[in-house]
């Protein structure tokens, strides 16, 4: 019959579990901030896993054809990921750690780390194809931290593996686009001295890092999409991420912007309206610059105001991966919301339309573009004069309502050229121009060629 696992709080893993012995464990240290992490993972290794602490078995090494096949589905991240796990490995380098970049398993899919220390990190698992899962190795930084989804710093005896005591580990969790775990970024080193004082600043850049990941693959993920990058002014919530189509209407969000108004929205990238959430300006986004735009947006409830850039789309002729325009669209933009003064940032404009109502007319507009739109119709929808309703309109949307509507007809123009065989006569009729002679006339002016030569050169 085979005798019980014991756990390292002296009880059987099927008995009730007895957590007070591991107070001594927390308390031993000064990394408080995943102390309840570390608790609650014990419990797991004890009640869920049946864990041996004392099994001094070798770790857990994948061989080079396992690697492979996990790294695969994580490629696009280990592409992102490359330049920030240099910058981190930059700053811990000194200080003996390793960085690891794992997936959804805890498996070590890349890794930067000293090669003449590679024999003594691989005696320790803590080198490619390590794996480091809660389930495998007990309390870790990794394991534990993609079961708790949020980061995990586990130094010392805080591993519930006595076999790990002279480690430490920080992990950040990495979230796709769509908000779902993509894998753990890890700082892992031996432990020298015994104290943890330079595990704190260690888990603050590995989680700037993993951030960093993040706003990567959400910006390569959007590149045809508006993108806000937001910190609240005050400092009191994390920095998110949101992307809009062409109305203004949320199209993705990242796993802070999802925490933060899931609440009030829960389908947030459901189609839900900028405006549900913000008071701004329409102006904002019918700037031709390619350049950020800083801005300070406040909550349409009232409770707060936010730091904000916002990023013009990439151009559809400019999709490469290895295009400069594309490199400097994937950076990431968080970090420099701590240095935009309230000189950088422009107020928002007072004295336009609503921001409903302006949705409201530009929503109109564009599902009436072959039709033929008065002044007095839009001021009408607005309840304002003409002379009224014009200086709003520009002062809500940038520019006065013919100018507008020539826009955006001249913007589904460009589409249509791109994206159907129609003749020019036909896309004249059907986005509101009289003829195609009056379409050319428009085109040339605006783009500086005929539609036929920008067909041409959208193929």
């Amino acid at each position: 019959m085979a005798t019980p696992v014991m756990s390292r709080f002296g009880a059987p893993a099927d008995q009730p579990l007895d957590v007070r012995p591991v107070e001594p464990i927390l308390s031993s240290t000064t990394t408080s901030s995943s102390a309840a992490e570390v608790h609650d993972s014990w419990r797991r290794c004890v009640a869920e896993h049946h864990v041996d602490p004392r099994s001094r078995t070798a770790p857990n090494v994948i061989t080079q054809s396992e690697l492979k096949v996990s790294s695969e589905p994580l490629a696009d991240v280990i592409l992102h990921a490359r330049e920030e796990i240099d910058r981190l490995y930059a700053i811990v380098r000194q200080q003996g750690y390793v960085v690891l970049l794992c997936n959804g398993d805890g498996v070590a899919i890349h890794h930067r780390g000293d090669p003449a220390r590679a024999d003594e990190f691989k005696q320790w698992g803590i080198w490619l194809g390590g794996v480091w899962s809660e389930q495998t190795e007990g309390t870790n930084g990794i394991g534990t931290c993609i079961v708790e989804q949020r980061p995990v710093l586990v130094h010392g005896g805080q591993h519930y593996r006595t076999r790990h005591a002279k480690l430490t580990c920080a992990g950040a969790p990495i979230f796709d686009p769509v908000g779902k775990l993509a894998g753990v970024l890890d700082v892992s080193a031996v432990i020298l001295d015994g104290t943890d004082r330079t595990q704190q600043l260690a888990l603050a850049a590995t989680i700037a890092s993993a951030r960093a990941v993040e706003e990567r693959l959400f910006r390569e993920f959007f590149h045809h999409a508006w993108i806000i990058a937001a910190s609240p002014c005050d400092d009191s919530r994390p920095a998110l991420l949101l992307a809009l189509d062409e109305d203004q209407r949320i199209v993705g969000a990242d796993h802070v912007a999802r925490l933060a108004f899931c609440a009030r929205h829960r389908n947030l990238t459901d189609g839900v309206h900028l405006s549900a959430i913000f008071n701004y300006s329409l102006s904002l986004f019918r700037r031709g610059s390619r350049q950020d735009i800083p801005s300070v947006l406040t909550q349409t409830d009232g409770l707060g105001s936010w730091k904000t850039l916002i990023t013009p789309p990439l151009s559809r002729s400019r999709g490469s991966h290895s295009s400069p325009e594309s490199i400097v669209h994937a950076q990431p933009r968080i970090p420099k919301l701590d240095d935009l003064s309230r000189t950088d940032v422009p107020p928002l404009s007072r004295g336009g339309l609503s921001p409903s109502l302006t949705h409201r007319i530009c929503k109109y507009i564009e599902s009436h573009l072959d039709e033929r739109i008065s002044l007095e119709a839009l001021a009408s929808m607005a309840g304002l004069s003409t002379h009224h309703f014009a200086r709003a309109f520009r002062q809500s949307v940038g520019a006065p309502p013919h100018g507008y509507l020539l826009q955006r007809r001249l913007e589904h123009v460009q589409h249509l050229l791109r994206d159907t065989q129609l003749p020019l006569s036909q896309i004249a009729l059907a986005v509101g121009f009289s003829d195609q002679s009056h379409l050319a006339r428009h085109f040339r002016r605006s783009t500086g060629m005929p539609p036929s030569l920008a067909r041409r050169l959208e193929r």
